[in-house]
């Protein structure tokens, strides 16, 4: 009690409690030294002994299933679509300098568009913690417009004019922001109803596994639906394997981000980011006296797979790899305790 005295008077039920003692280490072990069953159970007595004034103590507001805020965000969440497929159709019905001109207008609305989207809702991450992944973020968004057809262009001795742009990847990745938001909307709103039924760290997390999975799965799905539908009206390949690995991996990061767990995302996606753009400079690093064999890697998975594959395999790796994290991380009852930026 002295010890989480500051945690026990802030907290307005004892659910808060009981997260931030799993957040400190304490588990349901510890709590059977204090005579407990569980953790909650614990959280439950320490909840009651704190002093409290004669008023009772107002109960949080579910912001998050407020119809005005909930509209509010699931709203903005369709506004980088929006924005893209308006960009989409104007660098479509122009040509020469006005397209450079629409397409370099486009890009920052779609990218201000996605800002505006993200600073509320499910996905919000706390002010000051994706500053270091924005750039990184901004760059794989990037290469999945750009790096498929200069890796081509650079494997073929080229650039000799504008290499082939893959507009039908970014404009479902753009679409693909609403589904995210609602799928973590989802999960937020789920996990603290099985937050409020369990008696148990364990019981939480087992009861979560299932739930993060299915949603993650529920995203996929719209996911690749959004890539097939645009790649049919752009008459442009879908690029199931790179814009659909990495739509996971950037959902997983935001998602991440947004319950408090800021370094892995930030790890994973610099990593990334820096290991796509080694593979065209490498291409073209290659064009060097005495040089030829650095691009040997990279032509040797072109020529099996395409130039799809390298965003392919290095964000499906990425992805893979915040996947496990998330299912160790996005299970404890600590990452659910509030409203994540429901607001």
């Amino acid at each position: 009690m002295h010890r989480h005295r500051e945690l026990c008077e802030r907290a307005v039920d004892p659910l808060e409690i009981a997260a931030g003692l799993e957040a400190h280490g304490v588990t349901d072990r510890t709590a059977a030294r204090f005579r407990h069953r569980d953790v909650f159970s614990l959280a439950e007595e320490m909840y009651a002994r704190v002093p409290r004034d004669a008023d009772p103590p107002q109960e949080r507001e579910p912001t998050a299933a407020g119809p005005g805020a909930r509209g509010g965000w699931a709203v903005l969440a369709l506004l980088p679509g929006a924005l893209c497929a308006a960009a989409v159709a104007g660098v479509r019905f122009t040509d020469g300098q006005p397209r450079l001109v629409v397409a370099t207008v486009g890009a920052l609305a779609v990218a201000l568009g996605l800002r505006v989207a993200l600073r509320r809702g499910p996905l919000h991450a706390p002010s000051g913690t994706t500053s270091g992944t924005r750039v990184w973020t901004l760059w794989l968004i990037a290469y999945a417009f750009l790096g498929d057809g200069l890796l081509r262009a650079g494997l073929d001795g080229g650039p000799d004019d504008l290499w082939p742009l893959a507009t039908a990847p970014v404009l479902a990745l753009a679409l693909a922001c609403a589904p995210a938001t609602w799928c973590a909307h989802l999960l937020s709103v789920r996990a603290r109803r099985k937050l409020a039924a369990s008696r148990g760290l364990a019981d939480f997390a087992d009861s979560v596994k299932p739930l993060l999975v299915g949603v993650f799965g529920l995203y996929l799905c719209a996911l690749a639906a959004l890539l097939a539908l645009c790649g049919a009206l752009l008459d442009e390949p879908a690029a199931y394997a790179g814009a659909g690995a990495l739509g996971t991996l950037l959902l997983l990061a935001r998602l991440l981000a947004a319950h408090g767990f800021t370094h892995a995302p930030a790890v994973v996606l610099c990593t990334a980011g820096l290991t796509e753009a080694l593979a065209p400079a490498t291409v073209f690093a290659s064009r060097l006296p005495g040089c030829a064999f650095l691009n040997a890697p990279v032509r040797a998975l072109v020529d099996a797979w395409g130039p799809g594959a390298v965003p392919a395999l290095v964000c499906g790796t990425a992805a893979l790899l915040l996947l496990v994290h998330a299912t160790r991380t996005l299970t404890r009852a600590s990452a659910h305790a509030a409203p994540s930026g429901a607001t």
